[in-house]
């Protein structure tokens, strides 16, 4: 196996989308419970694990493998964890942003 990062466009992808959310997003990102973060991440990756390898094996998403690290668990290539762990980042920062959390004119009172 060898990593050619130069045709990695799905890793490419995630690390320029990242990068470019997380820089945007950083004034929030900054303010996310890190052990709620943890422990969202671990669950998510579990079932991304789950079923990637469900959607991957069966057939109902394919990857150009010239485009992949080449690293599989055991069907579904890594980079798709990497959406995992964006979404867990990003969505509370999002939510954090619009001011969903801990506003004090919410009806019910909280």
């Amino acid at each position: 196996m060898s990593f050619d990062f130069g045709t990695s466009t799905y890793l490419l992808m995630n690390l320029a989308f990242g990068l470019v959310a997380v820089a945007v997003l950083w004034r929030w990102v900054r303010k996310l419970d890190w052990r709620a973060f943890g422990m969202a991440t671990a669950v998510l990756l579990q079932l991304t694990l789950i079923f990637d390898n469900l959607i991957v094996g069966f057939g109902i998403v394919g990857y150009d493998a010239s485009k992949l690290l080449g690293i599989l668990m055991p069907v579904a290539p890594i980079e798709d964890f990497g959406y995992a762990i964006l979404a867990t980042l990003l969505v509370p920062a999002i939510w954090l942003s619009l001011g969903a959390v801990g506003r004090k004119d919410r009806p019910d009172g909280e």
